[in-house]
């Protein structure tokens, strides 16, 4: 059973495919993996019949995700799949209904390069469509991370991120003029780190 899973989903982060479940990532979108890596959350993605594109600043990883997509969905141009950094996307205004964005905005250098992040992936989703993010916070770990620069923090873990907090996130959700689809949820992995779910819905035009 467990490898009939994988075989069908890969190893899709769970918080995402609680999005499938709920019927907010169908197989009839066009969908932005940032910072895709090898398609962890691609795979899926691909054998439903999505239109998925993806973006990493790594080569290697991008070749990776262009043979995943040969094999699993061969009508997927490996264009789709590119290098580039998130601050700056080859793809036109309001392009995509899903935009995911897993484990990837703590590496920010600092807030203005963060929010260049956010404003990219916001400006290329399209009217209506969901903006879904993963990243470490602080939320629920305060007393436990030591702070740096900025908001850059070490962790119990023995990592170093960029930590956002619920105000910031909130603020940031009010300043690109989107809507919280759900609370925020954060993840506290036994005190080492918290992971935060921000899902954000682009008013419909």
């Amino acid at each position: 059973m467990p490898e009939e899973l994988t075989a069908e989903f890969g190893r899709i982060d769970i918080y995402l495919f609680d999005q499938l479940l709920r019927g907010r990532l169908t197989s009839s979108m066009r969908v932005l993996d940032a910072g895709c890596g090898s398609g962890r959350n691609a795979h899926y993605l691909m054998r439903s019949g999505c239109d998925v594109f993806g973006i990493d600043s790594d080569p290697g990883q991008v070749e990776r995700i262009q043979s995943l997509a040969a094999a699993l969905d061969p009508s997927l141009p490996k264009s789709n799949f590119r290098v580039g950094t998130l601050a700056d996307l080859p793809f036109p205004d309001n392009h995509f209904h899903f935009v995911i964005c897993s484990a990837v905005l703590h590496f920010a250098e600092d807030e203005r390069h963060l929010e260049a992040m956010v404003t990219e992936m916001w400006r290329v989703l399209a009217p209506g469509g969901v903006f879904f993010v993963r990243l470490a916070s602080t939320i629920g770990i305060e007393d436990r991370v030591t702070k740096g620069e900025g908001r850059w923090h070490s962790l119990p873990d023995g990592t170093d991120r960029f930590l956002v907090d619920e105000a910031y996130l909130l603020r940031i959700t009010s300043e690109i003029g989107g809507r919280l689809l759900d609370p925020l949820k954060t993840t506290n992995v036994q005190n080492l780190r918290a992971m935060t779910t921000w899902v954000v819905e682009k008013s419909p035009q």
